[in-house]
């Protein structure tokens, strides 16, 4: 098969967008990922990014329900103090979250508030971007963690992705990291099992580089398999069927396939893989109606998934090594709309999970009553939290990373 043939199906397949190949993305295999099982130096943690797409409310993800403002703001949304999972005095969980609410209590949970950045920006796109590059002022071309990249090495198997395409903030200037699509990916109609193994077959005299990209075609069928066995385990775990009970995801993210992400980074964590990055996804945040029931539904979904893969690494030694960084890119608007929703806004909460977490409530919750335009005020700069990952988990410089950025969160 061509070169262009094989980059079209990869783009058509959801292994991996047409950017991120413009940028020079690796497309592995999982062959080429676990070869690397025991170059991984001694001592080196990972980290797991999740990607909340959407824009996920966190005024009803962290409650402040003993806040009038709160209740008065979006009557028909608003938690009372005896629906949250309790936090504080002041402050709850939601009734959803009741994984995370439990490794709060045993201080595995760290719940950052108020994060953000100045002069936010309420489109998805611009919003995201700048979420993901760590440049607020202007438009970037990178991301944080693909300039970490840059500086550790310009390995793609150190950044893996198991979404449908790579992330910008796995592009670096000189590297982009590796994607490998998840149970999710789709394939066109007329691809068979046969179809998938012709692609995969390698030519006599085919660029390295062609093989490479050709390899991951079989590999696809593999990584589909592996997703759906970890699903089923899932399912059988906590008795559901996997099937109606996961609302249908909008926006960008893979909303059906996050246990099978998480599922797959837990592989590579126990076969003690080099790689120290791994980006997974959910979708459907976009919650402009009707949105008790469908962030709820949502969150529990995510709680599952993020508690299951913490019970599951915690069991292995490397487990230790491992934090989990989750966000979205900006909160909702303080006032229910008219549609019993919430709107764009801007501010919102970072959860930071794992065992060497100091768990806890930090960061100050923005006023309800003293708005931007309506909206909350960030008391957290989120270069903040990314230095704090990149000096405590990475064990880089973040000045190098974040444009000279040297800021963190003291309590850790």
């Amino acid at each position: 098969m061509d070169k262009t043939t094989r980059r079209r199906f990869l783009i058509a397949s959801g292994v991996v967008g047409g950017g991120a190949l413009a940028a020079g993305a690796a497309t592995l295999s999982l062959t080429d990922l676990f070869d690397t099982a025991g170059e991984r130096p001694e001592g080196a943690k990972t980290l797991v990014v999740i990607t909340l797409y959407g824009g996920n409310d966190g005024l009803n993800t962290v409650v402040p329900h003993a806040d009038k403002a709160y209740q008065d703001a979006r009557p028909e949304l608003a938690y009372d103090g005896g629906e949250v999972l309790r936090l504080d005095d002041g402050t709850g969980l939601n009734p959803g979250l009741k994984g995370l609410h439990g490794l709060f209590g045993t201080k595995r949970l760290a719940i950052v508030r108020g994060v953000g950045y100045p002069k936010p920006d309420r489109s998805h796109f611009r919003s995201m971007d700048i979420w993901q590059t760590a440049s607020p002022e202007r438009p970037g071309n990178t991301g944080w963690i693909g300039r970490w990249l840059d500086g550790a090495g310009a390995d793609p198997r150190l950044a893996v992705s198991f979404e449908k395409v790579l992330p910008p903030l796995l592009a670096g200037q000189n590297c982009a990291g590796a994607v490998i699509g998840a149970a999710d990916a789709k394939l066109p109609k007329a691809v068979t099992a046969d179809v998938l193994a012709g692609l995969a077959a390698p030519a006599a005299g085919e660029p390295p580089l062609q093989a490479r990209a050709a390899a991951c075609f079989g590999d696809l069928a593999r990584v589909r398999e592996m997703a759906q066995q970890v699903k089923d385990a899932a399912d059988e775990e906590d008795g559901t069927d996997g099937g109606d009970d996961t609302p249908a995801a909008t926006g960008t993210g893979g909303l059906a396939g996050l246990q099978a992400q998480l599922g797959l980074v837990a592989q590579c964590i126990e076969a003690g893989v080099a790689t120290r990055v791994f980006s997974v996804s959910l979708g459907g945040f976009d919650t402009h109606a009707d949105e008790r029931n469908l962030q709820e539904t949502l969150l529990s979904y995510l709680d599952r998934g993020v508690t299951a893969f913490y019970q599951r690494i915690n069991a292995h030694p490397a487990g230790r090594d491992v934090v989990v960084l989750i966000y979205s890119e900006f909160g909702r608007r303080v006032r229910a709309n008219a549609s019993d929703g919430t709107d764009h806004g801007t501010a919102s909460n970072v959860f930071l999970l794992g065992e060497s977490v100091p768990g806890g409530l930090y960061g100050e919750q923005p006023s309800l009553t003293d708005l931007d335009d309506g909206d909350l005020k960030f008391t957290t700069d989120f270069r903040d939290v990314y230095a704090t990952v990149l000096d405590r988990v990475l064990q880089d410089d973040p000045g190098r990373a974040l444009g000279g950025w040297q800021d963190s969160l003291s309590w850790w």
